[in-house]
């Protein structure tokens, strides 16, 4: 009878013992999942706090205006428009080419023949 006893007993410890570590190694794995969870909420705090700058920065009328002029090309009423051509900035079409758009081999060919 103690045998038996001390055989129920022993198994059911064993059983005991292998639930608790089940259950601990379950802990640890979600301890981990948190940690990374934890870490992805940083990354999108620091994101977040990155967009508001932005967007305080692009609410502000000075970077407005700005962009306005820039990228869509308005005068404020009573300014006026100035074109440059192309031919203005590199210099007239009968002129010889800028020497940045030869060629290299062709420079050194020039150079010495």
């Amino acid at each position: 009878m103690k045998k038996i006893l001390f055989a129920v007993l022993t198994l059911s410890l064993i059983l005991v013992i292998i639930g608790l570590s089940r259950s601990i190694y379950d802990l640890w794995k979600k301890q981990d999942l948190v940690i990374s969870y934890q870490k992805q909420l940083a990354k999108q705090k620091a994101e977040n706090q990155a967009l508001k700058q932005k967007l305080s920065t692009t609410n502000n009328p000075k970077f407005l205006e700005e962009q306005v002029r820039d990228n869509l090309f308005m005068v404020k009423p009573g300014e006026q428009d100035v074109i440059i051509s192309k031919e203005l900035l590199i210099g007239t079409s009968s002129a010889k080419p800028i020497e940045e758009e030869i060629a290299n081999w062709k420079k050194w060919w020039h150079l010495f023949f």
